[in-house]
């Protein structure tokens, strides 16, 4: 087999390829055993008829597809694996010759990965940020803390206050009409909390047990239900219970009941630390995330869209698989947001570029600095996995391996090494 590669566009070239005679021959001899199994011919058994009967009844061009079907994608995979280019999309392929006794000649033109031409990507400039504590967001997680163990406790006279967890009954209406979703019955609703529509929480504050009232809002211009967007809605609702939160005293028992420590002083140290260790990690994570970004918008590149299309069809299966982990389905969402596919993945085209982007230039720079995904990194990887799905790291590599994704898994660590590589030759601002 003979193949050669040439450019026509920026990420589109042409693979001239050619098949000897041999192989012609012998794949017309697998599309004959594969076709003779389905004809019927007089006086034969199916499958049994003879070869040059069956030329001669049906011609040997009658063989011509399947055999194409059998010698043409192998001699691309070979093609492409010979010339070193890396595809991003399916072949247009064109056959120019193909006879028996012939070679067989073809094109393929191929849409490839782009090649990045890399900007300034050492020593770029980044922010160190600050990861210290002070005493008010010790204070404030206090309370947070504080207000996770209260207790809540029946009010039986006075007006719900903001903060209140109130029982109701609830039903929407529309031009007088109600809508779809719009009710409910005992419905426990935090006052204070935002998860109603914006002016719901605040009317119902001052409201006093078994109380009703009518509560008008206007749904946001961006709701996502199509048919009340901006629309205004009036509640009729009924206050059944209204319960207080009664906080638990900070003191040293709080802490005892809430941690391992004995005093107060002891956990809100450790609250310190922790939230210094949280604070350090997501300047971490933002020092990483502008070190790609900057080397990303110094780096030249032409992106062919197949590869944002096919981010953008990955993005929306990860997307599903986040719903189905929340009980729902993308047809459910759908039908709940008023969207459509096609919707979603123009919602995505953006990140979708970005991704590949990004993607596309830790690969560069990766290849400029020679580095790569060592064995021990590699099992590093695998014991995480298996360690996080309970299975053996044998049985996640099999997965990997059948699923042909062992290639990404090697990816996404050398793209980790990349980024740090990045982030540990910068300055910071």
């Amino acid at each position: 087999m003979k193949a050669s590669w040439e450019k026509i566009e920026k990420n589109v070239g042409v693979l001239d390829i050619e098949v000897d005679a041999e192989q012609v021959a012998e794949a017309l001899d697998k599309a004959f055993k594969k076709v003779v199994a389905k004809v019927n011919v007089p006086g034969f058994r199916k499958g049994k008829v003879p070869r040059s009967i069956f030329e001669s009844k049906f011609g040997v061009e009658s063989l011509y597809q399947d055999a194409l079907d059998i010698i043409v994608p192998d001699a691309y995979v070979a093609a492409v694996q010979e010339t070193g280019i890396v595809p991003v999309d399916r072949p247009e392929v064109d056959v120019e010759q193909f006879a028996k006794g012939q070679i067989l000649k073809f094109k393929a033109k191929v849409v490839v990965k782009p090649e990045v031409e890399l900007g300034e990507y050492k020593g770029i400039e980044l922010e160190a940020g600050d990861a210290s504590v002070s005493e008010e967001e010790v204070a404030a997680e206090l309370e947070r803390l504080q207000s996770r163990h209260a207790e809540l406790v029946p009010v039986e006279e006075g007006e719900a206050q903001n903060g209140d967890v109130v029982v109701i009954d609830f039903e929407g209406f529309v031009d007088g009409v109600a809508f779809e979703g719009g009710q409910a019955e005992r419905y426990s609703l935090e006052l204070g909390s935002g998860s109603f529509i914006p002016g719901f929480e605040e009317q119902v504050v001052g409201l006093a047990k078994d109380g009703e009232k009518d509560v008008t809002v206007t749904f946001p211009e961006n709701y996502h239900a199509e048919e009340l967007k901006g629309k205004e809605a009036v509640f009729k609702i009924k206050l059944h219970d209204i319960k207080r939160k009664n906080l638990p005293a900070l003191d040293d028992e709080f802490a005892k009941d809430v941690s391992e420590f004995e005093t107060l002083d002891e956990y809100k140290a450790d609250l310190s630390a922790k939230l210094g260790e949280r604070k350090q990690a997501e300047n971490n994570s933002k020092k990483e995330a502008d070190a790609v970004e900057k080397v990303a918008a110094a780096a030249q590149v032409e992106i062919p869209q197949i590869m944002v299309d096919d981010e953008a069809e990955q993005m929306v299966k990860e997307f599903e698989n986040r719903l189905r982990s929340q009980g729902m389905n993308l047809e459910m969402y759908y039908q709940f947001s008023g969207q459509t596919s096609e919707d979603l993945k123009g919602q995505m085209a953006g990140d979708a570029e970005k991704r590949v982007r990004n993607n596309l230039v830790l690969e560069a720079v990766a290849k400029a600095e020679g580095l790569e995904a060592s064995e021990e990194e590699i099992e590093a990887e695998l014991n995480n996995l298996a360690g996080a799905y309970g299975r053996s790291v044998d049985e996640i590599r099999a997965i990997f391996s059948q699923n042909g994704t062992l290639a990404t898994l090697v990816q996404d660590v050398v793209a980790r090494k990349a980024v740090k590589f990045l982030v540990d030759n910068s300055k910071t601002a």
